[in-house]
């Protein structure tokens, strides 16, 4: 478990936004997504792990294996482990989401990019969300 002065370390400012690990130990990690008006995150994919994200502020258009899901505030959304997934804010407020992830692992480095609106490849490195700035992050593969 972590103490609360390395959890604030766990966030990273994006060009889309921001995300903030809310809380992690073995099986999950829980964060807190902005998406700013107008961007959109990858589309891509987990092989480790499965997210659920709940709406708390703004509207979510998101696509999980090509279906396109508008949710709302209080409204959620599952996606499968290896599921192809995106989150975009097509709206003029900023967006909010609580994402939870559930798997064996749930390193930000468990992901694999199909599309990105910031010309990022996969690389293996030590990123999530994000737009090629690796954060630096303690953690441990279980």
């Amino acid at each position: 478990m972590k103490d609360e002065d390395s959890m604030a370390a766990d966030s990273a400012e994006r060009p889309w936004g921001s995300w903030h690990t809310i809380d992690e130990a073995a099986g999950y990690k829980v964060k807190r997504i902005h998406v700013k008006p107008g961007q959109r995150l990858s589309y891509q994919t987990h092989e480790h792990r499965s997210e659920h994200w709940v709406v708390i502020f703004g509207i979510a258009t998101c696509v999980v294996e090509g279906e396109t899901i508008v949710a709302g505030p209080g409204h959620s959304i599952d996606v499968s482990q290896g599921a192809a997934h995106r989150i975009t804010n097509q709206h003029a407020e900023e967006l909010v989401i609580i994402e939870v992830q559930r798997g064996a692992y749930t390193g930000e480095d468990d992901i694999k990019r199909l599309e990105d609106d910031y010309g990022r490849e996969d690389c293996g490195c030590d990123e999530d969300h994000g737009d090629g700035v690796v954060p630096i992050i303690e953690h441990a593969r279980a």
